[in-house]
């Protein structure tokens, strides 16, 4: 035999111990980890998919409650303008109360104010008249003096 046939074939078995070696003893575990390391970069893509789903599933729900909330604080905000409206109109009904009543009682102290001062004229006019009465009792009677008297009387009115 031919040494290169020997060194071929022994090659050759070397080989093939080492192929079966390969299956038998190194293939299953590499294999295994290989496929567990698939199943972990899909589980790991799975998750992925879920959190972004769930990303957006919680998106939507804060979208969802930022409207109830603006809607809310909207109607807050309206309330609050109707509120204060009623309060304006109440302030300014009372204004308006106080106002007639102010006028009112400044009405009657004018009123009250005019009855003295008439009232005062009263008592000076008959004043008036009795010392007139009294000057034209003392005197006589006659044209001229009455003239007299009935001018100094309207002077002193």
């Amino acid at each position: 035999m031919n040494p290169t046939f020997m060194t071929l074939l022994g090659q050759m078995i070397s080989f093939a111990i080492l192929i079966w070696f390969t299956v038998k003893f190194i293939w299953p575990p590499l294999m295994s980890a290989i496929e567990e390391r698939q199943q972990k970069i899909a589980a790991g893509l799975a998750a992925a998919d879920n959190a972004q789903k769930d990303l957006a599933q919680a998106q939507d729900k804060v979208n969802e409650e930022l409207k109830a909330a603006r809607s809310k604080a909207n109607e807050i905000i309206e309330q609050a303008h109707q509120r204060a409206n009623q309060l304006i109109d109440a302030a300014k009904a009372d204004a308006i109360a106080e106002g007639n009543r102010q006028k009112a009682l400044a009405e009657a102290e004018i009123e009250a104010a005019a009855n003295r001062a008439k009232e005062d004229l009263r008592k000076q006019v008959s004043l008036l008249a009795v010392s007139g009465a009294e000057k034209l009792l003392k005197r006589e009677i006659n044209a001229n003096d009455q003239k007299a008297l009935i001018d100094e009387l309207a002077a002193q009115l």
